[in-house]
């Protein structure tokens, strides 16, 4: 019985933790260096993330500013930026690459907020599966008795509880976040 519920919390991790990856996709009017995690420059022929090649800082809560540590890759990462979905333009200091965060609209705020409802439900409906399939495999086990499978689907259901909560907390975080001005 152990071994199902270990399984069990370390599926529901691995949900908690896309919906967390997930999450930092969705813009908050305060600049993140998250948004640029998964742009990448060809660098001597492999594509290496700019987060490996530059230093990226928060100036001023709303504009990142990235320092390429070779300053020959500005140009390429610049394009990079450019071409990506991040949906911001980027300043060429020369050395330095600025990207401007606008403060976002109360209509974005309201459209991102349910985007972030919707990963959250999307979550919900991965941690539920991952439940449904732990109790298949408790009323399915030859070495548990009909209790002890009782037992089992009740401290599932506890266990899934806590991740839907957990769930239900960081969606609120999140919208919090883009809601605050």
């Amino acid at each position: 019985m152990q071994e199902i519920l270990n399984t069990t919390k370390s599926k529901m991790d691995k949900a908690i933790e896309t919906l967390r990856h997930n999450l930092v996709d969705i813009r908050t009017g305060r600049a993140n260096p998250a948004i640029l995690d998964r742009i990448e420059v060809d660098y001597y022929g492999s594509p290496t993330p700019i987060n490996q090649m530059a230093s990226i800082q928060v100036v001023e809560g709303r504009q990142l500013m990235i320092k390429p540590y070779d300053k020959s890759l500005v140009k390429d990462m610049e394009t990079a930026i450019n071409t990506s979905d991040i949906g911001f333009p980027v300043i060429n200091d020369g050395d330095v690459l600025r990207i401007n965060i606008p403060t976002l609209t109360e209509e974005t705020r309201k459209s991102l907020s349910k985007d972030a409802s919707k990963i959250g439900e999307e979550s919900k409906i991965a941690i539920r599966n991952i439940r449904r399939d732990a109790n298949d495999m408790a009323k399915k086990s030859k070495e548990l008795t009909e209790d002890l499978k009782k037992d089992a689907q009740e401290r599932i259901q506890k266990i899934t509880d806590d991740y839907v909560k957990k769930i239900d907390d960081t969606v609120k975080e999140k919208i919090d976040e883009i809601m605050s001005i």
